[in-house]
């Protein structure tokens, strides 16, 4: 027997949080049964039906994606360092946004960072109101891919860094090494000129690719996130942000 919030989750219904406030409103069936007791729990193999109600407020929820400068965390503030959300206003919308979305302040409620950058990164940063994006991007068993450029220098080799980095030491940031004792999953690395290296990863340890560069005797520069899954960056300028529309998905 399994909660029914977590059954719910793990079938891709929606996140556990939903799941509950859903059984709360009684908006869950199980095999024809409305449930309305939080921690009731069900067989596997029995019928979940979700009132369309549920369904229209899954529909309404919005995922922001923010074009993310160096200087704003990723989450809740912190030492001082205001948080990506406070981008999210109707001014800094990106005018190249053909998502046919209204802004509203209701989008800024409960919207979470589904994967952080670090206060020294840039690039694409993912908010969202949706638990299944959340989990698709950051849940345990997450197969997204996520795609970096990262500037780097080698001891005094700032420029052509390529030319003296050691072919065995890329060799073992595609595969080879640890963090925290544990060996990260392969990775794709590969030069994009003398000085940057595009980084492929399927996880996302805490400043992974800067622990990552340290490990192989390189200073990471510069760090950008250019993709997540199949949703790109792209011309979205720095410090602005749009939504994701109803035909992307990750």
């Amino acid at each position: 027997m399994l909660r029914l919030s977590k059954l719910m989750s793990e079938l891709g219904m929606c996140s556990r949080r939903e799941a509950d406030e859903w059984i709360e409103k009684g908006w869950v069936m199980v095999d024809g049964e409305r449930i309305d007791t939080l921690g009731t729990k069900v067989r596997p193999d029995q019928r979940i039906e979700i009132d369309p109600a549920a369904e229209a407020a899954q529909m309404s929820q919005v995922t922001v994606l923010i074009h993310k400068p160096v200087g704003l965390v990723s989450g809740q503030a912190e030492d001082g360092y205001q948080p990506a959300i406070t981008l999210v206003t109707p001014e800094n919308r990106w005018e190249g946004d053909h998502a046919d979305i209204r802004f509203s302040v209701a989008h800024l409620r409960q919207l979470a960072p589904a994967g952080r950058l670090d206060i020294d990164s840039t690039g694409l940063l993912v908010l969202t109101q949706d638990g299944r994006i959340a989990k698709q991007l950051i849940g345990g068993h997450s197969e997204i891919d996520k795609e970096y450029l990262v500037r780097v220098a080698f001891g005094e080799h700032t420029t052509d860094v390529e030319s003296h980095f050691p072919p065995e030491s890329l060799e073992l940031l595609c595969h080879g090494l640890s963090l925290d004792d544990v060996p990260l999953k392969p990775a794709q690395v590969n030069w994009q000129n003398g000085e940057q290296l595009r980084f492929v990863l399927r996880e996302g340890k805490k400043r992974q690719i800067r622990r990552m560069c340290e490990l192989v005797g390189l200073e990471v520069i510069g760090l950008k996130r250019v993709r997540m899954g199949r949703v790109m960056l792209g011309a979205l300028p720095p410090g602005q942000w749009r939504y994701l529309s109803p035909d992307e998905s990750f």
